[in-house]
């Protein structure tokens, strides 16, 4: 299977729109979540250097590795979300046993978005104190992004159950 990470954002838009099961809301929240994670690793490269304590200077740093590490991870997820759905619909008219057990798994890839989502909301405050003054729109864009990414992930755990 072809990583819809390795497409470029026109190619997966279309794959997303068309009339197939993956990608589909979870690969999409997973993917809402990395756009918010990528906007505050921004934030963070920008602010370094203008903190006037080594110790903060640290802090931006640990938080654009906490943000890249997120970013990271959620843009994986969009990729294990489309693969956890894809177990989904192959286990349709299987054994209950199997079908749950895709269910199951189902669940745990939004699960573990919107964990990240959480995670990577809490470096906000942090870069709204210290950050770069001139950025702060777009950490609140971040955080609008990874509250969608929150709500429709956890749409697809209550979906799954």
């Amino acid at each position: 299977m072809n990583k819809f990470q390795h497409h470029t954002l026109k190619e997966y838009l279309t794959q997303l729109s068309r009339k197939v099961p993956v990608p589909g809301g979870g690969s999409a929240a997973a993917l809402c979540g990395a756009l918010g994670a990528a906007l505050l690793s921004m934030v963070a490269q920008y602010s370094l250097g203008r903190n006037s304590s080594v110790a903060q200077e640290k802090k931006m740093q640990d938080a654009l590795s906490q943000s890249e590490r997120l970013r990271h991870r959620l843009t994986t997820l969009v990729d294990l979300d489309a693969q956890a759905y894809r177990r989904v619909v192959k286990s349709r008219g299987a054994s209950l046993a199997r079908r749950q057990r895709a269910l199951k798994k189902a669940r745990e890839v939004p699960l573990e978005i919107c964990e990240r989502c959480y995670q990577a909301a809490n470096l906000a405050p942090f870069l709204v104190q210290s950050g770069n003054p001139s950025l702060l729109s777009d950490v609140e864009v971040a955080m609008e992004l990874l509250w969608a990414a929150f709500r429709a992930a956890k749409i697809n755990v209550e979906i799954n159950q």
